[in-house]
């Protein structure tokens, strides 16, 4: 594979749901330009982009992966990405990289969930697009039909490439001339045709519609002729964003004569190969044994070992210029997301937006002896895949393993044992509760211990009552009943003991505690001794003063089409939750505000996508806590005391 210049470079990412055709069709394109002399199949294991172990025994795309098509004079970088939505985050990295999205539709199956969202992704990217309706070979095929479905769902933007009217309406909507010469019913030039098009197309004015099968081939090479003629070059892209070594806003143009400035867009942690990673050439020129500044990391990175992809197969590189896209290994500390360019320079580009994982499982080593290499291995896998997430509970002592999903969770379950030979068990999730009061309790803690020798002695009178603040402490002593000394001893007992509850061992909140009384003893008292009465004084005081558990309320933010917001709403009863108020959002959906316990959302993600046909989103942070009702409070105090007395 040889390098190629700037202007006959194109970056397309492909995009579509799960099955509609997207890895077939790049076995089609590489035999059609005589990269492969037979096709393989998913089904078989053997296509050049699905090359992964897991992917062959899935059948279906995990990564992005890259492979170039070699066309006519021309490298055409695809990224072929997952059609499974617990793979967000793989399609978010492959935007941030490529020019222009070709959305695979399949015409025995029409617009899709996954054609929405890849409709959606480019959007919101702002990334021109071509939709190519794949499989038109197939029995009962109405294309037609697939095409009016396609422009009643987004508009009359979509065109297909034999439909002059509606190509000629799309042209004259891009320029003012263009459309008064329509108007008036005279015929474009030629070049007024394609300098409209192609403004059509670069605005998201236009979407074209490609028919093709890869399976007889027709309409292939239509598909790669279109994107040499369509696709912006890598040095038409609008000049990127980015901040200087100063913190400076600059502006970065694609052009192969400036100083070079890589983006990393994907990581892959290989426990074998060690860390590769996948790069653009934003711009300038790159060169083998070359070293560039990493501006997050603030240190310089060799460019030691360059080479050009096509799914599994490495081809070495010495350079690379503006606009391509290549593989480099074993970086020191860059990662996904990361900016390379000159010490001088110091470029930084934001990074990429990235999915908030909202599915968690808590997750334990089979082996306990296993648990700290379980974490160091789901680190590296995060290196890989930033849209999941380990979250160490502090309160409860459990690891979250959290994602988009059941299947992306299970996966990295499964490459821990494959790639790092440690099986991980999911266990119950806990509640991290809190213990507090709603009445108010008037309390002797006293301690005594004579064993010969010197002795302990502290003896405290306090009033417990509900505060605003986690916690309030006074003193209101009078004759010298305790030394002043010993006041600090009586907070931090009780401080201490907060830390634990008496109904489940939760911390406790809310208290309000005021030292009244007590006594004390000229040689055996001392700071433990008061300490110990104090706490001695707490167990006993927050048992008598009506004391509850609470549980975590969430905040969420649902967003739905509007024909699922009632079973939203029903289903949201039904998890003690409350609907707080709804908005309008985006083209026919509504956001939904709601709070509702954790404890009744461990599995809302699963649910939201089964009730919506994956239609629904979600985002979901932690609000406040709230009584839990009294009957599940008991089961709650009931399991903490079986499981504490199995200890």
């Amino acid at each position: 594979m040889k390098g190629y210049s700037t202007d006959k470079i194109r970056n397309v990412i492909l995009l579509g749901h799960g099955g509609c055709g997207k890895t077939t069709f790049l076995e089609a394109a590489l035999l059609a330009t005589g990269a492969i002399t037979r096709m393989g199949k998913v089904e078989d294991g053997n296509t050049t982009s699905d090359y992964d172990k897991m992917e062959i025994e899935k059948k279906h795309s995990i990564n992005t992966t890259l492979v170039p098509v070699e066309y006519q004079g021309y490298k055409y970088n695809f990224l072929d990405t997952p059609g499974l939505f617990d793979f967000k985050g793989e399609i978010r990295s492959a935007l941030s990289t490529a020019a222009s999205s070709i959305i695979m539709v399949d015409a025995s199956a029409g617009v899709q969930v996954g054609t929405e969202k890849a409709w959606e992704e480019c959007s919101k990217h702002k990334n021109p697009k071509f939709i190519v309706l794949t499989k038109i070979d197939k029995e009962n095929v109405d294309v037609d039909k697939v095409v009016a479905q396609l422009r009643e769902k987004f508009g009359n933007s979509v065109v297909t490439d034999d439909d002059k009217d509606a190509l000629n309406e799309a042209v004259a909507g891009t320029d003012e001339a263009l459309m008064e010469k329509f108007f008036n019913e005279e015929p474009f030039t030629d070049e007024e045709f394609y300098n409209g098009l192609m403004t059509g197309i670069a605005t998201g004015d236009v979407v074209p519609i490609i028919k093709m099968s890869s399976k007889t081939g027709e309409g292939v090479d239509e598909v790669l002729r279109s994107i040499s003629k369509y696709v912006p070059t890598p040095n038409m892209h609008p000049a990127y964003p980015a901040k200087n070594i100063k913190g400076e806003d600059v502006e970065i143009t694609t052009d192969p004569a400036e100083k070079p400035v890589l983006w990393v867009f994907k990581t892959i942690a290989d426990p074998f190969l060690g860390r590769i990673s996948y790069a653009k050439v934003i711009t300038g020129t790159v060169k083998v044994g070359q070293e560039l500044y990493n501006s997050r990391t603030q240190k310089m990175e060799k460019l030691g070992s360059m080479f050009f992809v096509r799914g599994k197969q490495q081809v070495p590189a010495t350079e690379v210029v503006a606009g391509d896209i290549f593989a480099l290994a074993k970086l020191a500390g860059t990662k996904t997301g990361d900016t390379l360019s000159l010490k001088s320079e110091g470029i930084q580009f934001e990074p990429i937006d990235f999915p908030k994982p909202n599915y968690f499982i808590a997750v334990q080593a089979k082996d306990k002896n296993d648990e700290e290499k379980m974490a160091q291995a789901l680190f590296k896998l995060m290196e890989e895949d930033p849209s999941f997430a380990l979250v160490r509970n502090v309160e409860t002592h459990q690891s979250l393993l959290g994602g988009q999903g059941d299947l992306q969770i299970g996966i990295i379950k499964e490459k821990l044992k494959k790639n790092y030979g440690i099986d991980v068990v999911t266990v119950p999730q806990k509640i991290a509760y809190r213990e507090t009061i709603k009445g108010t309790s008037d309390v002797q803690g006293k301690h005594k211990k004579q064993s010969g020798g010197a002795g302990q002695y502290g003896d405290v009178h306090i009033r417990f009552s509900p505060a605003k603040e986690n916690f309030e402490f006074s003193e209101e002593l009078f004759g010298g009943a305790i030394p002043k000394s010993y006041v600090p001893a009586v907070e931090k007992g009780l401080l201490e003991s907060m830390e634990k509850g008496p109904l489940a061992g939760c911390k406790v909140v809310n208290i309000k505690a005021v030292l009244y009384d007590g006594s004390y003893h000229d040689v055996d008292s001392n700071e433990m001794a008061f300490k110990i009465a104090a706490s001695l004084a707490f167990k006993k005081g927050i048992v008598e003063a009506k004391p509850c558990l609470l549980e975590p309320i969430m905040k969420l933010d649902i967003v739905v089409p509007e024909k699922y917001t009632g079973d939203v709403m029903g289903d949201m009863n039904k998890r003690r939750g409350r609907i707080l108020g709804m908005d309008p959002a985006d083209e026919g959906t509504t956001c939904l505000h709601a709070e509702a316990p954790e404890a009744e959302l461990f599995d809302y993600a699963i649910v939201l996508r089964a009730m919506t046909q994956a239609r629904g989103s979600f985002e979901m942070e932690f609000s406040k806590y709230e009584e839990v009702p009294a009957n599940l409070a008991q089961k709650i105090v009931e399991a903490h005391k079986q499981e504490t007395e199995g200890k």
